[in-house]
Formats: C-alpha cells, structure tokens, sequence
C-alpha cells in the first residue's frame, strides 16, 4: 500500500465516526451476508468509501453550521460506495442518520422531529406536497416563533421510486412544511442520473438548502466536496473515461484552501 494511502487511511481511522458512519456500521451487524453492490471488489476505505488509492479522509474539514440535517435512509442505502448523504455528515456536525421502516419508524427520528429546540423541514418537491401541507419556498427570515429554532432539513435518501415511497408511508412527515426548489440547471450527479431533472444527488439537495440558510460558504464547501467524491468514485470505474488523477489533485487543493 503507498504511503500516501496509508497516511489518509490512517486519518480516517484517527476521526471520530458520525452519524452515517454509526448507522453503516448497524445496518453492516444487521447483513447475513456481504453486500454485494457494483464494484464491490474494489478495495475501499471503510468512512469515505472510496478506493483506498483516492481515500479523502484527510481532506474533511466539518463547517460551522446553523443548520441540522436528518438522513432518512432506505434500507441499503448507507452502505451504497455512490450514497452521497454521507458527504452531508462529514461536513455539517448536526447531522443525523436513520434507518427508514414503514412499519416501525425510528424511536430517535421521532424523538428529533418533536424536539422543541428544532424548527423541522422536509425538503421534497412541491408536486408531491399534500393538499394540507405547507410548501415553504424560502425559509422565514422574520422574527417569529420559528426563526428562533434551529432549522432541521429532512432528506429521504434513496433512488428516487424510494423517497416517494418513504413519504407516502410516513404520516409523521405530513404535518412537515415542505420546502421545495426548482433549479434551473440539471444535475450534474454523474454517479447515480435520475430520470428527471429535479431529481439531484441528495448532497445536491443539501447544498441548495444551505444556499436557502444564506450559509453561502458551506454551500460552497459541499459542492467542492460533492464533486471531489464523484471524481474519485469515477476514477475507481473500470469504463470510466473521464476522471484523472490530475483533477483530483486540483479539488484536493480547492478543498484544502477552505
């Protein structure tokens, strides 16, 4: 192993876990057998998830955050080397990962969600939006009962027939305001395309909802982050044409400048 993989391998074992971390490591206890995603024989380091040879570690630098997040996960989600929604928890220190059930919801999600400290948002688009659910297109910045509250921003991670599914079958997200966004441009999640342009990576998500906090800086971060982790995740493919070694240099050094 080179030294230079050694030394980012080294630095993520040296990192306290976060909350995807944790819940990959139970939702792993809970498998019978290995799971067997694309490019499963790749040897990967265990917290960035990427090829050992491009590890990330080392370059995580977590940001000061008003904002929480909460990653509602489908089932094997959190174990998927293309999952974004880590990227989320490696930058934003209040973050909190959950497994979704549709029978027995997560004692601690909905602990969170009553949690009078936090003002909570499901961010999805306005179209699935129930007809009694407010849809919030920008946050209050008004001096009222919730702009005192923390915000909370809860994403359903999964492909995107999942996330529909997770908010059909669970009641207790339709009480939630809705904040909803329309951009302009279409994902550039290279790793996992959805069928519509609306459809980001869920790291895609959390950048346009820190833009929508005015945190234009940790937008800014996680982006660089989000696009430092695609091309590391295309570089370990085998078909893959377009991701270097020299542009990975270049968002490793974009991303230590921050």
């Amino acid at each position: 192993m080179p030294l230079d993989v050694e030394v980012n391998c080294a630095t993520a074992a040296q990192q306290p876990p976060h909350a995807v971390h944790r819940l990959f490591d139970y939702r792993q206890s809970l498998a019978t057998r290995p799971y067997a995603s694309r490019g499963n024989k790749v040897l990967r380091c265990r917290r960035c998830m990427l090829p050992q040879t491009v590890c990330t570690c080392a370059w995580r630098k977590p940001c000061e955050s008003n904002a929480a997040f909460a990653l509602v996960m489908y089932d094997t989600e959190v174990l998927k080397p293309s999952n974004s929604g880590r990227l989320i928890a490696d930058l934003i220190p209040d973050t909190h990962a959950f497994l979704w059930s549709r029978t027995a919801p997560d004692a601690g999600l909905l602990a969170l969600l009553a949690d009078p400290q936090y003002q909570a948002y499901l961010v999805f688009p306005a179209e699935y939006a129930l007809e009694q659910q407010q849809v919030v297109p920008q946050l209050p910045t008004t001096s009222d009962d919730t702009s005192a509250k923390k915000p909370l921003f809860i994403l359903l991670d999964g492909c995107w027939r999942e996330a529909v599914k997770m908010f059909r079958k669970s009641p207790y997200l339709h009480h939630l305001p809705m904040l909803s966004f329309s951009p302009e441009s279409i994902a550039h999640y290279r790793l996992r395309k959805g069928q519509r342009d609306f459809q980001l990576g869920t790291a895609e998500v959390a950048v346009l909802t820190l833009q929508a906090c005015g945190e234009q800086a940790n937008a800014d971060a996680l982006s660089d982050w989000f696009n430092l982790f695609v091309e590391c995740s295309l570089l370990g493919r085998s078909h893959n044409k377009t991701a270097s070694l020299d542009s990975i240099a270049a968002l490793r050094t974009i991303v230590a400048q921050r």
